[in-house]
């Protein structure tokens, strides 16, 4: 296994995308539970059965893109081109002394849209990111050496983990989280998304509010024919509540989050179990 993923690290962009293209639909072919998940998700948003087509190739190719940015040793840049659109939307919320919150949901290529940042402004101001730990010991332990990167450190989705990032925008550093993503039990409100009830994190807001940090959103969308990524920078489309309305901040997170998704539904992680019961949270 480690041989193989090491190999697929070495291929070439446009390599691993034709095969993650394939992946995509083996995965849909064999697994009746993510096809029908994938296709209820996608038809909340309106997908066309084009569209569909498409993002099933694009989840195939989301995972085989993933070794080629683990595996590069830490020092060596982005190997494929990375152009940014709406950078300058950065430049006045950067240096604030309050903190910077990201917010990237599951589309395009979350993994690139962090290690983008701290290429370009990790060294005036890091960021860390929160992740879910695998459930299983090799990939675990993958996950956390090959993510923390030269200004781009990592915090697990537990209570520890949250205070690690409530310490970053303390210092007036960046954090960035997958705001779609779904939380523990206790740690979450039910709000809309595409018309249907998804437990939602509260934690985006609560960070904003607690420290003052600015918030803008960034995702990286995945070029045609392995020519790169083009990482996007969009203010909030709505934002956030005064106060400390858990509902009100998570449904104006999830209209935020659908406005962005429109921009190009085929590179959204449809087959993702949005709208699942969260788990309950490990005793602390």
């Amino acid at each position: 296994m480690h041989f193989l993923v090491r190999w697929l690290s070495r291929r070439s962009l446009r390599f691993l995308h034709m095969l993650g293209g394939l992946l995509g639909w083996l995965a849909y072919a064999l697994s009746p539970t993510y096809r029908r998940r994938l296709a209820a998700n996608a038809a909340l948003a309106g997908l066309t059965p084009a569209q569909r087509r498409e993002a099933v190739a694009d989840a195939g190719r989301l995972v085989m893109e993933v070794p080629r940015l683990w595996l590069r040793p830490r020092e060596q840049p982005i190997a494929d081109p990375v152009r940014w659109e709406g950078a300058e939307l950065l430049e006045p919320l950067l240096g604030r002394g309050k903190g910077l919150v990201l917010l990237t949901p599951h589309m395009g290529s979350f993994e690139i849209a962090a290690q983008a940042y701290a290429e370009r402004f990790g060294a005036r101001q890091p960021i860390t990111v929160l992740y879910r730990p695998a459930r299983k010991q090799l990939l675990r332990e993958l996950e956390e050496t090959a993510r923390a990167r030269p200004a781009l450190a990592t915090a697990p989705a537990t209570l520890a983990g949250v205070r690690q990032m409530l310490r970053a925008l303390k210092k007036g550093e960046t954090v960035g989280l997958l705001p779609d993503q779904v939380p523990p039990e206790g740690q979450g409100v039910w709000a809309p998304f595409f018309g249907k009830p998804a437990y939602t994190m509260t934690l985006a807001a609560r960070l904003v509010q607690q420290t003052g940090a600015a918030v803008a959103i960034v995702w990286a969308e995945r070029l045609e024919r392995g020519s790169g990524y083009a990482v996007r920078v969009l203010a909030l489309p709505e934002p956030l509540p005064e106060g400390a309305d858990d509902e009100a901040a998570a449904l104006a997170v999830n209209r935020s989050m659908e406005a962005v998704i429109r921009m190009k539904p085929t590179q959204y992680l449809w087959g993702y179990h949005r709208y699942k019961a969260p788990r309950r949270a490990a005793a602390s």
